[in-house]
């Protein structure tokens, strides 16, 4: 699909499919690449509040936008450590979390949706498809339908 609205070059692929998704969104709605150094800016301060974040330092909007370019729209501090996305959810009963006092611990989900790559992910010219937004799209609109 990627490969239908823009070249392959030469940086990671991971970079090349969310930074032309990037670039895709920039070239319809005039977005900046500032506008996504804010996003990483953010981000990067939440992680100094979080002690089980991997990284914990804070950076200047201007240390990331000058930061060395991975794939453009986005720097080396806009992008995701390999290592990133892994996570677990431990579930259990209400029960379970009153009789060993985890309260304070537990999060209670009161909804949940799931869902897959849509036909648009593969058959239409667009990195923003590409990257999942209809599936994204999809997921939201039956969650909040219930």
């Amino acid at each position: 699909t990627m490969m239908m609205s823009r070249d392959l070059e030469a940086s990671p692929m991971a970079a090349q499919l969310f930074g032309n998704a990037g670039r895709e969104h920039m070239d319809k709605y005039g977005t900046k690449q500032e506008h996504f150094a804010k996003i990483a800016w953010k981000n990067h301060k939440h992680s100094v509040n979080n002690p089980n974040s991997q990284f914990q330092d804070e950076y200047t909007l201007d240390q990331i936008q000058s930061a060395p370019t991975v794939h453009s729209p986005l720097t080396k501090l806009q992008c995701c450590p390999t290592s990133d996305g892994g996570a677990a959810a431990i579930l259990a009963s209400e029960k379970f979390v009153r009789e060993r006092g985890l309260e304070n611990r537990a999060v209670e989900i009161l909804g949940m949706s799931m869902a897959t790559d849509t036909a648009s992910t593969f058959e239409e010219k667009s990195c923003i498809k590409a990257v999942g937004f209809d599936m994204s799209s999809n997921a939201a609109k039956s969650l909040f339908s219930e």
